[in-house]
């Protein structure tokens, strides 16, 4: 089967080895200096000062700071051809949307199941996530749990999360007659996700293991409307683009002031 079938029949693709060890390691370094030097790449969770994440907190939209060089990286990564060519097989011509760095040091909470286009709300279709694994990745560390199928559900309205198991406020349910899979990857690995598919992660339970991530979302450049948050979007030959504003509405109200 090729990657499209795949994609087709679960909402979800790996594919092992994207990136080699060497850019890996680049990545790995790159972005623990950033974190080391300053939080001004990182978003407010919320979380209480003696929490991991609150010395690791994810770093959202990193492609805008060029002036980094974790910003640079993440936009000439956005737009790599190996990314995009695969992005493109599975919904062709294609805009990036978000870049996010996720650290989960040794005793971070996960993040309860999702799905990421309650948060983006690309219009007429959905979002893409590629999802690339800067650490090995298992259940010990917290990778990612997802649940194949559920993209050919309608967006799930959340309800209130465990708080000592994610960070993040909302969960949703698994879709009836579904199951979780948790994944297992390797560092330079990447995992291609329907907007529509539920995931997660459980905390890491380690005590000397990251569980860095370096994640895209990207929607069809035939796009409408896409929330705020997200504009301006990336061309793949790096002009800025800015759509229609998603306001409210979907299955879940107001959503507006939920997180990215």
């Amino acid at each position: 089967m090729t990657v499209a079938d795949i994609y087709q029949r679960d909402g979800i693709v790996q594919v092992p080895q994207l990136l080699d060890p060497a850019e890996v390691e680049q990545i790995k370094q790159v972005y623990m200096e950033q974190v080391a030097a300053d939080l001004s790449l990182a978003h407010d969770d919320g979380v209480p000062d003696d929490d991991p994440l609150a010395r690791y907190p994810r770093f959202v939209h990193p492609h805008r700071r060029t002036d980094t060089e974790a910003g640079r990286l993440a936009l000439e990564l956005m737009l790599d051809s190996r990314i995009l060519d695969v992005v493109q097989a599975l919904i062709g011509p294609a805009l990036g949307a978000q870049s996010m760095f996720y650290f989960k040091p040794p005793g971070a909470r996960g993040q309860a199941l999702h799905q990421d286009n309650l948060f983006l709300r690309a219009d007429p279709e959905t979002c893409l996530a590629a999802w690339i694994a800067i650490d090995d990745v298992d259940s010990a560390n917290g990778g990612l749990k997802v649940v194949p199928g559920s993209h050919r559900t309608e967006l799930l309205c959340p309800e209130p999360a465990d708080l000592t198991e994610s960070f993040s406020t909302g969960q949703v349910a698994v879709p009836e007659g579904l199951s979780q899979v948790q994944t297992k990857m390797t560092a330079g690995d990447v995992l291609f996700f329907h907007g529509s598919v539920v995931h997660g992660s459980r905390p890491n339970s380690t005590d000397d293991r990251f569980r860095r991530a370096l994640i895209f979302h990207y929607i069809p450049e035939d796009s409408v409307e896409i929330a705020a948050f997200y504009n301006p979007l990336i061309r793949p030959d790096r002009r800025e683009t800015v759509l229609a504003e998603a306001i409210g509405g979907g299955p879940c109200g107001d959503y507006a002031e939920m997180e990215p």
